[in-house]
């Protein structure tokens, strides 16, 4: 018999690139296929190269195709999976492999419906699918993600991703799921492990992923004659010809300059080719950084090589082996041979540093769901009025009845987290009726008690990623928004501009008998937080050169020990205070004691 036969393999993602190169592995091996994807030719053609593969290899196994399933859609997951298991019974196997690029361009700029999109589709779609076919499976089954490496194994260490928010969020989020599943699935038998391959050969780096990245920085920087608004609505346009013929690429570029010249009411011919001969050097120029970055990013590596796409289905089929994925279970596998040089990040301890808030207007946001919540956010909000401040607080609208009573004595007001534009609004009221706000604290709350992540319901997982993901994204980007009027459109305008955000939480669980997999939970979207805000900051400081800032209080211990908030107050004034503005140290721990 093949390594794999009679077993099902369920590969999401899979229609093309490296999902596609894992499935002709198995098919190799004799495993039975499930692809989906949400494209049907390209899954359509992916079948007929598997079942020659199957023929060949005489293992009589079958191919089966879902199209049309986006694996962030909830419907159409477990409609696949209930499916599988009135015809096949069993799901011996799962990779997580779904993927988009998300929007490649600094955070501020990227629109929230793609940040949620991108969160979706990684994050979400890795859950989903994992939960249901957690209900198809046996013991003996395996769930492999692919997920990609932020260093965050290593202590003190994170790896910002530019112009990648969304994606690194979710990265960071999927290897700490990876870990939390693998402690809720023992009693099963399952086994989950992610694998993080690092730079791989692909279209999605040479044609999506490195183009655009290089065309946000010439949109950042602006191009000789062109606004940073007309560099982007080039790029749109231009980005495509990458790589085509000669003909196509002048086509192009002819295209682009004509629709540029409408918007900016040209119409002199000689004026339009002008157009033309700019957008053509900016396309090389693009071209030029676009090869720059891979070669950099090569010369990271000690052979100097990306993997292939067969290497990572290599891979991947060794992790699902009996016997290694017993030994890996839980671990996040870092295939990722980039040697990246990483500043510290992340501290236990920051310098002493008294409260001094006098004549600043500081907003808390605070979506309350515990006692401890309310109270911590009662002590900031009087300590910032006590050394001479301005507290205002926004409460969530899920949030408890009596945080909108005993937060009442402040100026606060209940508003819905979820709609962007409530959150625009109040922000401009607050600044036009009391005064310019120099900080913003967003106060997420404690991850509820859940027995087990992967027995959630798909609402309850949606609201916990909403809460600790998407509205402390979209908190923070509308406070750019108005700390930098027009910035997201016009980035020049970031230069030197000021304010300070601090996310706090989620909290580590309390108590003296704190389980591996109590933490882990909460790590989920700990990780999500850690590698997303040290991202945006990043584009803050190095690209935008602004003095903005976004900081990460995580309270609690792996100790179980309960929060200091005199500490995180602390934490919050030195912040605040601007000591803090040329160290990379922009997450801090305030309860540990590890050093």
């Amino acid at each position: 018999m093949l390594k794999f036969q009679n077993k099902v393999v369920v590969i999401t993602g899979s229609g093309t690139g490296i999902g596609k190169a894992i499935a002709i592995k198995f098919a190799e091996n004799g495993a039975n296929i499930v692809i989906l994807g949400r494209r049907k030719e390209p899954l359509e053609e992916a079948a007929k190269e598997l079942e020659q593969i199957i023929a060949n290899v005489k293992s009589g196994a079958f191919v089966k195709i879902f199209p049309g399933v986006d694996v962030s859609d909830e419907a159409g997951v477990s409609k696949m999976f209930e499916e599988l298991k009135k015809s096949h019974g069993v799901v011996d196997i799962v990779i997580n492999n779904a993927g988009v690029s998300g929007p490649v361009t600094c955070f501020v700029n990227a629109p929230m419906s793609e940040f949620k999109s991108t969160v979706g589709i990684h994050l979400t779609g890795t859950f989903w699918t994992s939960a249901q076919a957690i209900k198809a499976m046996k013991s003996g089954g395996k769930i492999v993600t692919i997920s990609t490496f932020f260093t965050e194994e290593r202590p003190f260490e994170q790896r910002p991703y530019r112009f990648r928010s969304p994606y690194t969020a979710s990265q960071g989020a999927k290897n700490r799921l990876a870990e939390a599943m693998s402690w809720e699935l023992t009693d099963k038998g399952i086994v989950s492990i992610a694998t993080n391959p690092g730079p791989v050969h692909s279209d999605r780096i040479y044609k999506t992923v490195y183009p655009k990245a290089a065309a946000e920085f010439m949109r950042v920087s602006g191009f000789e004659n062109l606004t940073p608004q007309e560099v982007e609505l080039v790029n749109n346009d231009i980005l495509p010809l990458l790589g085509e013929d000669e003909e196509t690429v002048r086509d192009g570029i002819k295209n682009a300059a004509a629709k540029l010249a409408k918007t900016k009411a040209i119409n002199s011919e000689s004026d339009v080719q002008k157009l033309g001969t700019t957008i053509s050097t900016l396309l090389s120029k693009i071209q030029q950084i676009a090869e720059k970055i891979q070669s950099n990013t090569s010369k990271m590596i000690a052979d100097e090589q990306f993997l292939s796409q067969q290497q990572v289905a290599e891979t991947v089929l060794m992790l699902c082996d009996d016997n290694i994925s017993k030994i890996l279970n839980g671990k996040v596998i870092p295939g990722d041979r980039v040697f990246y040089p990483v500043k510290p990040h992340i501290s236990s301890s920051i310098p002493e540093s008294q409260s001094d808030f006098k004549a600043k207007v500081v907003l808390l946001v605070v979506d309350a769901t515990d006692e401890s919540d309310i109270s911590r956010t009662e002590f900031l909000a009087q300590n910032i009025e006590n050394s001479g401040g301005k507290s205002i607080i926004l409460i969530s609208k899920t949030g408890t009845k009596q945080a909108e009573e005993r937060l009442s004595k402040f100026h606060s007001h209940v508003v819905d987290f979820t709609n962007q534009e409530n959150i625009k609004r109040m922000l401009n009221t607050a600044t036009q009726k009391i005064g310019p706000i120099s900080s913003v604290i967003y106060v997420t709350g404690k991850v509820p008690q859940v027995s087990k992540l992967t027995e959630l319901s798909r609402s309850q997982w949606d609201s916990l990623v909403d809460k600790f993901i998407n509205t402390p994204a979209l908190v923070l980007q509308e406070s750019l928004n108005m700390f930098v009027p027009n910035g997201a459109k016009n980035p020049p305008l970031f230069k030197d501009k000021q304010g300070t955000i601090i996310i706090i939480g989620p909290d580590m669980p309390t108590g003296s008998k704190v389980t591996g997999g109590d933490r882990a939970k909460i790590e989920v979207f700990r990780g999500a937080l850690r590698p997303f805000v040290t991202t945006v900051n990043q584009e803050l400081s190095d690209v935008l050169k602004s003095k903005a800032r976004v900081y990460l209080l995580l309270p609690g211990s792996i100790e179980g020990t309960e929060p200091n908030n005199a500490r995180i107050l602390s934490a919050i004034s030195y912040f605040t205070s601007g000591k803090a503005m040329n160290s990379s140290e922009i997450i801090c721990y305030p309860d540990e004691t590890r050093s």
